[in-house]
C-alpha cells in the first residue's frame, strides 16, 4: 500500500473545514509553562450546550475503499469502523498504513473509490456542508499560513469560523496561555520551532468547539510536558461530549485512548480497547539487568530467532518473545541471567502483532569505513550564545562530545535545540562562544567543518518538488560523490531505507515517516565523521524508529559521532549522555541512569526519562523563582 499519493485530490490541508456560529461568553485565569491546572479552563473556553450523546456514532464506515492509482494498492481497503461521541478513539498504524487519508476521507478533503461513509449520519459526498461545519480538522502536515504571525492566524480562523467579539478574546487568552505561545503571538508562524507550529496548529482547530475533532499526528515534534496538557485538554473535551479521532506515532498515547483501530497497508488488523490487544503479549514481556554495552547486547539478542522486539531501558533491555518461543537461553544475555517478567505495553503488542523486528544488520553501517577511537572532543561548544534581537535563544551553552558517543540534547519546544545544533553545524553564526567540530572553528572555518558533518534537519528540508530520487541524485552532487562511488551510494540509501517504491514520487508528498528516512538518507551519503539529527523519529512509526536506531549503533560502532535531539523519551536511553536545555540554558548534563537518579523520591521510586524531563523543568523554575524572589 502506497499513501503518498495522498496530497493527490488535496485541497490546502490547513484550512478550516467549514464556518462555526459563534459560542457563550467564557472567563479567564492564566497557568504557567509547567501546570496541572489549565484542563478546567480549557474546558470553560470550549464548552458548548447541546453535546452529543455518549452513545451516539458520530462516524461509520461500511467497505470503504480508496484508490489513488489502478496500478497500485489502494490506501484503504473495504474498512469497517465507526467513530463514538464522547470518546476518544486511537488510529495507529505504520507508515503508509492509510491514517492520514482515513482522517481526510472523514473530513470531506477526499472521495472514496468504494464503500459508505456517513458522518453525523450525513454523506460527506453529497452533503458536505452538514458536515464540514461541526468538524475541527489539524492535519499532519502544518497547513497554516507562514507568513503570519501567530495571533494573526488565530484571528483569520476566528473569522472563518463566526468566533466574534469579547468570546474571541477570551478564546485566544486561554489557547495562548495553554499553548505557551502568548510570548511569541507576533512572532511569523514560519519562525517557529516543529513543536509550536504543531501547538498553533491545534489552537487554531479548537478556536471554536467541534463535535468531531479529527487530529493527526497532533502530537509529533511537541515535548513531553506539553503532550501531557494537550491530553488533558482533549480528554476534558471528550468528557463534555466530543468525538476524537487521534492518530499517533507515539504509542504510549495509544493506551490513553477508548478503543484504537489498527491499520496495515489500508486494511483494519485490530479494533477495540487497547487492552485487548496489550493483553496477547501479557506473559512474553521481559526486563533484563544489563549494566554495560546495552546497545550492544541488545543488538544481539534481536538476532535471537525467539525475539520479535527489543529496547533499551535504563540499566536493563526489555524483550518481547515470539509466540510459542521458549525463553530458555535468553536469560544468557543478562548480568544476573534472570529474566524477569514485566507488564506489557500497546508498543510491545504493535511491533508483534505486525511481525516483529527484521532480523537484519544496518546495512548503512556496513558500508561506512571504520574511524580510530582517539578518546577525544569532536564536538565542543564554548560559551555559545545566539540572539535573535533581544531574544536569547541560545544563553551560554558549554558542552563536549567524545568521538563515538550518542549525545542527547532534549527540551521543550523553543528551548533552544535546534538554534544549538545550527550553529554546531556551521549554519546559523553564534553572537558569541565557539563552536567546533572536528578541531574545526566553524566560525573561521565553516565549509571544511561541514564536509566532515551530516545534518538532518527537524523541519523537511529536501526539495519537494523534486522525486525521491531526484533528491538522492543531487545530494550525492553537493557532496562530491562521482562515478561508481556515487551510484553505490544512491543504492545502499535506497535499500537501506526501504525507498524502492517510491522512487518517482515528488518527495513533498510523501508520508511523513518516509519524508525522514529521505532525509536520513541523504544525510550519510557522503560518509561523514559527526551525524546531527534533529528529532529524525519524529512521526515515525515504532518499528522505523527501531530501524533508525539499528543504523545509529551501527555508525557509532564504526565510530561516527552522534548528537541527538528528540522528544521520544524512550529514545533518550540510547544515548551515552543527556544534555537537558530550557531556556536557552544547559540546566542539566549526565548520564540518562544518574539523571533518574537524581529525582528518586518516595513519591516517583523508578522515574522514567519522561519523569525524570518534567521534574528536572519543575526543579528549574521553582529555584528560578525564588531566586527572583530573593533579589526583589
Amino acid at each position: 500500500m502506497s499513501t503518498m499519493s495522498q496530497s493527490n485530490n488535496r485541497t490546502n490541508a490547513g484550512q478550516p473545514v467549514g464556518p462555526r456560529r459563534a459560542q457563550s461568553n467564557r472567563t479567564s485565569s492564566g497557568s504557567s509553562v509547567v501546570s496541572g491546572e489549565r484542563d478546567s479552563d480549557l474546558r470553560d473556553t470550549l464548552r458548548t450546550s447541546g453535546s452529543s450523546s455518549l452513545l451516539n456514532t458520530l462516524v461509520e464506515t461500511n467497505g470503504l475503499v480508496k484508490s489513488f492509482r489502478e496500478e497500485a494498492p489502494p490506501a484503504l481497503d473495504h474498512l469497517d469502523a465507526r467513530v463514538p461521541a464522547g470518546a476518544i478513539t486511537g488510529l495507529a498504524g505504520p507508515d503508509g498504513a492509510g491514517k492520514t487519508t482515513l482522517m481526510r476521507l472523514l473530513a470531506g478533503l477526499l472521495l472514496p473509490t468504494a464503500g459508505t461513509i456517513r458522518v453525523f449520519g450525513f454523506d460527506p459526498t453529497t452533503e458536505p456542508e452538514e458536515i464540514r461545519a461541526r468538524i475541527g480538522y489539524m492535519p499532519q502536515r502544518f497547513g497554516l499560513y507562514e507568513d503570519l504571525s501567530v495571533i494573526q492566524n488565530l484571528r483569520l480562523y476566528a473569522e472563518l469560523r463566526g468566533v466574534i467579539g469579547e468570546e474571541r478574546e477570551a478564546s485566544f487568552e486561554r489557547l495562548l496561555t495553554f499553548t505557551d505561545l502568548k510570548r511569541f503571538q507576533e512572532r511569523k508562524a514560519g519562525a517557529l520551532s516543529g513543536g509550536m507550529k504543531q501547538k498553533l496548529g491545534l489552537a487554531c482547530a479548537l478556536v471554536s468547539k467541534p463535535e468531531l475533532l479529527l487530529l493527526d499526528e497532533p502530537s509529533v515534534g511537541v515535548d513531553p510536558i506539553s503532550r501531557r496538557d494537550l491530553w488533558k485538554m482533549v480528554q476534558g473535551l471528550v468528557a463534555d461530549g466530543i468525538g476524537v479521532v487521534w492518530s499517533t506515532a507515539y504509542l504510549d498515547e495509544v493506551e490513553l485512548c477508548d478503543s484504537v483501530i489498527l491499520l496495515h497497508e489500508g486494511k483494519k488488523i485490530f479494533d477495540g480497547p487497547p487492552k485487548e490487544l496489550t493483553d496477547r503479549v501479557r506473559t512474553r514481556t521481559f526486563q533484563l539487568k544489563v549494566t554495560n554495552n546495552r546497545r550492544k547486547v541488545l543488538a544481539e539478542a534481536l538476532r535471537s530467532p525467539a525475539v520479535v522486539d527489543g529496547v533499551v531501558q535504563g540499566d536493563h533491555i526489555r524483550l518481547v518473545l515470539k509466540e510459542g518461543s521458549s525463553s530458555d537461553g535468553i536469560e544468557r544475555f543478562a548480568d544476573d541471567k534472570q529474566l524477569r517478567p514485566v507488564a506489557p505495553r500497546f508498543e510491545d503488542a504493535f511491533v508483534d502483532t505486525l511481525g516483529g523486528l527484521p532480523k537484519e544488520e544496518s546495512l548503512v553501517a556496513g558500508m561506512m569505513p571504520h574511524r580510530q577511537h582517539d578518546g577525544g572532543s569532536v564536538i565542543e561548544a564554548n560559551g555559545l550564545t545566539r540572539r535573535f534581537g533581544n531574544f536569547v535563544a541560545t544563553d551560554h551553552v558549554t558542552f563536549s562530545v567524545k568521538r563515538s558517543e550518542i549525545f542527547g540534547l532534549l527540551g521543550p519546544n523553543g528551548a533552544g535545540k535546534s538554534t544549538t545544533f545550527k550553529m554546531l553545524c556551521g549554519l546559523l553564526k553564534p553572537s558569541s562562544g565557539t563552536a567546533r567540530v572536528a578541531g574545526i572553528d566553524l566560525r573561521t572555518s565553516g565549509s571544511a567543518a561541514r564536509n566532515r558533518i551530516g545534518y538532518m534537519a527537524q523541519k523537511f528540508s529536501l526539495y519537494g518538488d523534486l522525486s525521491v530520487r531526484q533528491n538522492l541524485d543531487f545530494f550525492s552532487g553537493v557532496y562530491g560523490l562521482q562515478g561508481e562511488r556515487r551510484t553505490s551510494a544512491i543504492d545502499r540509501m535506497i535499500h537501506a531505507f526501504g525507498l524502492e517504491n517510491y522512487l518517482g514520487n515528488p518527495s513533498g508528498q510523501l508520508p511523513l515517516g518516509f519524508k525522514q528516512r529521505l532525509a536520513m538518507a541523504c544525510a550519510l551519503m557522503h560518509e561523514p565523521d559527526v551525524l546531527f539529527l534533529d528529532e529524525p523519529t519524529s512521526g515515525v512509526d515504532p518499528i522505523t524508529r527501531r530501524q533508525f536506531w539499528l543504523h545509529i549503533n551501527g555508525l557509532v560502532d564504526k565510530g561516527v559521532t552522534v548528537m541527538v535531539t528528540t522528544h521520544f523519551m524512550d529514545e533518550a536511553e540510547y544515548c551515552d549522555r543527556i544534555g537537558l536545555v530550557y531556556r536557552g540554558k544547559l540546566i542539566a548534563l549526565d548520564t540518562p541512569e544518574s539523571l533518574k537518579r537524581s529525582v528518586q523520591s518516595p513519591d516517583l521510586p523508578e522515574p522514567t526519562m519522561e519523569d525524570t524531563f518534567i521534574q528536572i523543568i519543575k526543579r528549574f523554575d521553582a529555584a528560578d523563582g525564588q531566586d527572583k524572589t530573593n533579589r526583589r
